[in-house]
């Protein structure tokens, strides 16, 4: 049976899809990865979500440089205007998640003093690395596993049956997710790689891109078990 998230996002036989497809079982093994799951029934534990917030606030700092870059390799003044938007609205997130840090007990100061793990390295270089070397499909495909992988996951919360209904404490965390302002940039961004497909040789460059997309998949794996670790 066809899931809902499976035809949520890109259109039928547009690259975004075709990526997903090709990276399947990394693709699953991110967008439901034990974290998430546990995300989903309650069962996190407190000490993974808290580990989790610290990097991904350190994550997002890279996220809005790799956002300059796509300004840089933007293809017409219509994307540098829009990736231009996307940075503005990336620093204003890192003030609201320092906020939402404290709300879970954790300080700016301990936030700001906390260095980057090798997960959290990785990932956000491995980004900036693929914009550098290459133009700005190449640098959206890499940012797409993110931006997209985050949509999906929300929506195979809303759909799990084991999801918990009342108390949840990430409950918060799932709806900013769910939420239709989110969704709709996720959209957008699967959009955008469908796009960039047709107009920069997608179809031509499908295995490089492909590449592209599964180690991202596979990154944002590891970006989810570093917080489980963390929680020992």
């Amino acid at each position: 049976m066809v899931q809902a998230w499976e035809t949520e996002f890109g259109a039928e036989g547009g690259l975004f899809r075709r990526l997903r497809a090709e990276a399947a079982t990394d693709w699953q093994a991110y967008t439901w990865h034990d974290f998430v799951r546990r995300l989903s029934d309650g069962t996190l534990p407190l000490a993974a979500f808290r580990d989790f917030l610290i990097q991904d606030y350190l994550f997002l700092i890279h996220f809005a440089r790799a956002q300059a870059l796509a300004v840089f390799k933007a293809e017409s003044l219509a994307a540098m205007r829009q990736k231009s938007g996307s940075i503005a609205a990336i620093l204003e997130e890192t003030a609201l998640h320092l906020g939402y840090c404290a709300e879970w007990g954790i300080a700016e100061a301990t936030v700001r003093a906390t260095p980057e793990s090798a997960e959290t390295v990785s990932y956000t270089r491995y980004v900036i690395d693929r914009g550098l070397a290459g133009d700005i499909l190449d640098l959206e495909v890499a940012l797409a596993p993110c931006t997209v992988g985050y949509g999906e996951v929300a929506l195979r919360i809303l759909a799990d049956p084991n999801r918990m209904l009342q108390g949840n404490p990430y409950q918060s965390w799932i709806e900013a997710y769910a939420a239709p302002a989110y969704q709709a940039l996720a959209r957008g961004a699967a959009a955008r790689i469908d796009a960039l497909g047709e107009s920069h040789g997608g179809s031509a460059r499908f295995p490089l891109l492909a590449a592209t997309f599964g180690e991202a998949a596979r990154l944002e794996q590891r970006f989810w078990q570093q917080g489980l670790d963390a929680a020992g």
